[in-house]
């Protein structure tokens, strides 16, 4: 898709410098000029050309930048499963590998768990990442804001599939 997305971005730019190749009006030596530059009783090369024009390069190129970013881009989600899943395997699959809990075997991250200890909730989750708990540590230094929501929705997500 990347490699798509090059190619119409490098059309788009030809296209865009392909415009600015308007020749520029020549005034022939102590001819008589207008304000703007122009030969009087002559009509401007620029003005017409910028009249005749029935669409801009620079248009037609934002339009399909635009077109590739909503084709190919994925939607902006509140929270990032894939970075809340990284943050899960680098930092809390030692104690909670699938789901589990090897320090209190009880205080799983399954459904049922959760909903039993009232953590069944992406802020409680979020709070108890942040804060720790009990055998648990604090992740609240260790971790950003962002990322202990992306972990939060992401172990949320998975609660009824482990």
């Amino acid at each position: 898709m990347s490699r798509v997305a090059g190619i119409v971005c490098a059309a788009s730019l030809a296209l865009y410098g392909a415009s600015c190749f308007i020749v520029p009006a020549t005034t022939p030596k102590g001819a008589p000029q207008t304000e703007a530059g122009a030969v009087l009783g002559q009509p401007s090369a620029i003005s017409s050309a910028a009249e005749s024009a029935s669409w801009s390069p620079l248009a037609v190129g934002a339009a399909l930048g635009l077109l590739m970013a909503v084709a190919t881009g994925r939607p902006a989600l509140a929270a990032d499963l894939e970075n809340g899943e990284a943050i899960f395997n680098g930092n809390c699959t030692a104690c909670h590998a699938n789901g589990n809990n090897s320090i209190v075997a009880e205080k799983k991250l399954k459904k049922e768990a959760l909903v039993q200890y009232g953590k069944y909730d992406v802020q409680a989750i979020m709070s108890q990442v942040t804060n720790g708990n009990g055998a648990m540590p604090a992740f609240g230094d260790k971790l950003g804001p962002d990322d202990i929501e992306d972990v939060a929705n992401y172990v949320y997500s998975k609660a009824d599939k482990w």
